[in-house]
């Protein structure tokens, strides 16, 4: 059922690794991802047997030019939990220092201004599908991304979305096993839900329930690198600047959350009482997850920071975000 293919030396291993993994209960679904490109440059620099050097593991570690600490922390984290793997069945693994993959990195969200988010949607607008690797982009991107900033999805919880969980009579999408393991309803605004039956009625003919309602092609969903390669383009093509250090694609959640929280504080609305409410939308499990936007919303806003301090003190000053919440 997997949908990639292994050619490594640790093809099988890795193929026994993930099935333990998800056997224990874990999704493993980026993981699995990761482990693709872990596979791959195993292949590229030609291991002949089933060692992992101290080189080897080295060379994959190394930090990438343009790469954050975070997405070189995710690298090493899985590359030490495979190789930790695999001294437990007995195949000798260097297992790399944790290093960076413990340390807590500030990354500072990018707050979409409406001309940038006016200038991107139509840059997404303009896509165009390519038959032999994106038949359907210039139907779904436009809806895609829409719907990502519209509603504060994570990218993983709306590209899994499958035909089955978007219910288009009463405009909600089901976030099924989200982080957390829990479920819940988002709704989705009624133009959009407009164009997703729209969507629905010129991709989805003859597809099943189970169908993901964002494929890429039949029986496959958009990958988190088809996801930031298009968005990347879009960037680009409504000349936002990006660097190693963003904008990022979650950074729509953030902008949602934020542009929420100013609405709500210039409608006077107590923010206690509704915050509550966003926290079960963005499917956060404590209280402090959701505060991290009080922050954001404060620092954006400096003329509401003293009605969100009143409320919220200690929180405005020391909350922090993990970035790994978003996918």
């Amino acid at each position: 059922m997997s949908e990639y293919t292994f050619k490594s030396v640790f093809a099988d291993d890795i193929k026994e690794f993930i099935s333990l993994k998800r056997a224990l209960g874990f999704k493993y679904v980026s993981e699995q991802g990761m482990l693709q490109r872990i596979d791959t440059y195993f292949a590229d620099n030609n291991v002949p047997v089933r060692e992992i050097t101290k080189e080897i593991s080295d060379g994959w570690c190394r930090k990438r030019s343009h790469e954050t600490l975070t997405n070189q922390s995710n690298r090493i984290s899985v590359m030490r939990v495979f190789a930790k793997y695999l001294n437990d069945i007995g195949v000798a693994a260097y297992i790399p220092l944790s290093g960076t993959s413990s340390k807590k990195h500030h990354y500072n969200a990018h707050i979409y201004t409406d001309d940038e988010l006016k200038r991107f949607f139509a840059a997404v607008d303009e896509s165009k599908s390519v038959p032999s690797e994106c038949p359907y982009r210039g139907q779904v991107m436009p809806v895609f991304f829409r719907i990502l900033y519209t509603s504060g999805m994570r990218v993983s919880e709306l590209r899994l979305a499958r035909i089955s969980d978007i219910n288009l009579d009463d405009e909600y999408i089901i976030v099924k096993g989200g982080k957390n393991q829990k479920d819940r309803i988002v709704p989705i605004h009624h133009s959009l839900a407009e164009k997703c039956r729209e969507l629905k009625c010129s991709i989805h003919k003859d597809s099943s329930d189970d169908e993901y309602f964002f494929m890429q092609y039949p029986g496959r969903p958009m990958t988190l690198v088809c996801v930031y390669k298009n968005f990347r383009r879009y960037l680009r093509k409504a000349g936002i600047p990006h660097t190693g250090r963003g904008p990022r694609v979650h950074d729509f959640r953030h902008t949602f959350c934020v542009n929420l929280l100013l609405k709500w504080s210039k409608e006077g609305k107590d923010l206690m009482a509704y915050l509550p409410y966003m926290r079960t939308m963005l499917g956060h499990e404590g209280f402090e997850e959701t505060a991290y936007y009080l922050k954001l919303t404060a620092e954006a806003y400096p003329f509401i920071r003293e009605s969100l301090q009143r409320s919220f003190p200690s929180i405005i000053e020391e909350v922090t975000f993990d970035d790994r919440d978003y996918y």
